[in-house]
Formats: C-alpha cells, sequence, structure tokens
C-alpha cells in the first residue's frame, strides 16, 4: 500500500526518501519481489507519479485508490479489489515497512492455511504484513475511515492467527523523518 498522504512525515512523499540511496517505496517492493508471493500490486493515490517513477522497471501492477484521501481503509479496499480471482489470500504490505525480509515474507505465505488472518510476531509483539483471507474481502469492502481491518479482526480473534518469525522489520514502520534517521543508525 503506497497511497496515503504521509501527513506525519512533513511536505515531502515519505514512500520517496532514501534509503541506501533508494526510495523507501523501491526497498519495500523489492524485498517483496525476492520472495514468491506473486502478483506484487501497488495501491497508489497521493503522489502516484511519484512512486510510479521509484518503481520503474519492476513487474508491479498499479492500483488506484482514487479516494485514497478518506484514509487507510480506501487504500485497503483498492488493493482488495484488485486481487486476481485465483488468489486465496492477500498479503498486506505497507510501503514505509521497507526493513521486512523477503524470507518473512516466504515464510508467512507458507505458513497461511486458510485463516482469517496471519500475522508475524517478533519476540512476542504483532508486526505487518498481514495475510488476509479472500473470506474476509467483502467485509473490507464495508470499512470506512482511516483505519484498517483492526477492528474486523479484532471481533473473530478465534479465526486469527500468529507465527513467529525472527525479522525485526515487521515492527519497524518508517512514520516521522526521526524514525528513518534513528533506524538507519541502529
Amino acid at each position: 500500500m503506497a497511497a496515503g498522504e504521509s501527513r506525519r512525515w512533513g511536505a515531502d512523499n515519505k514512500l520517496l526518501a532514501p534509503i541506501e540511496g533508494r526510495p523507501m517505496i523501491r526497498n519495500t517492493a523489492e524485498a517483496v519481489l525476492k520472495s514468491a508471493v506473486r502478483p506484487l500490486l501497488v495501491v497508489t493515490g497521493h503522489d502516484a507519479d511519484g512512486i510510479a517513477r521509484a518503481l520503474e522497471g519492476l513487474p508491479v501492477s498499479f492500483h488506484p485508490a482514487p479516494d485514497f484521501a478518506d484514509g487507510m481503509s480506501a487504500s485497503l479496499k483498492a488493493g482488495i479489489a484488485a486481487v486476481p480471482a485465483h488468489c486465496d489470500a492477500a498479503l498486506i504490505c505497507l510501503g514505509d515497512m521497507p526493513f521486512v525480509s523477503a524470507a518473512t515474507f516466504d515464510r508467512l505465505a507458507e505458513a497461511y492455511e486458510g485463516q482469517a488472518a496471519l500475522f508475524p510476531t517478533y519476540r512476542g509483539q504483532r508486526g505487518n504484513p498481514v495475510v488476509l483471507s479472500r473470506a474476509l474481502f467483502g467485509a473490507i469492502r464495508n470499512l470506512s475511515g482511516d483505519k484498517g481491518a483492526r477492528e474486523l479482526l479484532r471481533s473473530i480473534p478465534d479465526q486469527v492467527a500468529e507465527i513467529a518469525v525472527d525479522d525485526p522489520g515487521t515492527l519497524r514502520d518508517v512514520d516521522r523523518p526521526d524514525a528513518l534517521r534513528d533506524t538507519l543508525r541502529s
């Protein structure tokens, strides 16, 4: 998901901020592409042209969220609407989490067994990305506002699973410039 306005970041689009010389969103996409997870669908909204330029040459498809300013639910709904019919689930990756390893994406895909949702945990703390079952897609289409599927998943705790991963990147999102600076120092 790369449609947000980066309000907490400031004037610039955080997804275009450089990490080791490449835009943050490109780091995220390249990590996914090193895994077996396919296809890679990129939801765009704010600065769609900048995101497309940052991902130029990568085997991704772009899916606009015209109402992206309504919040995270708009991005999630646009992404879910684009999932091909042959896919049983969607692995929801956040563009501002460029430190998740390809091995984690593969581990989540391999561990998915039809649960409504599957989260990675690192040292007991739930992180991202999350696998969402096609069985939830209808309910996701009814979401609104600046929230994802969290409330929906809280209503079905017995259908949500977790898998431990050895990847601190599942907890490292970059919402503010100081978070990126702190991350690069660690």
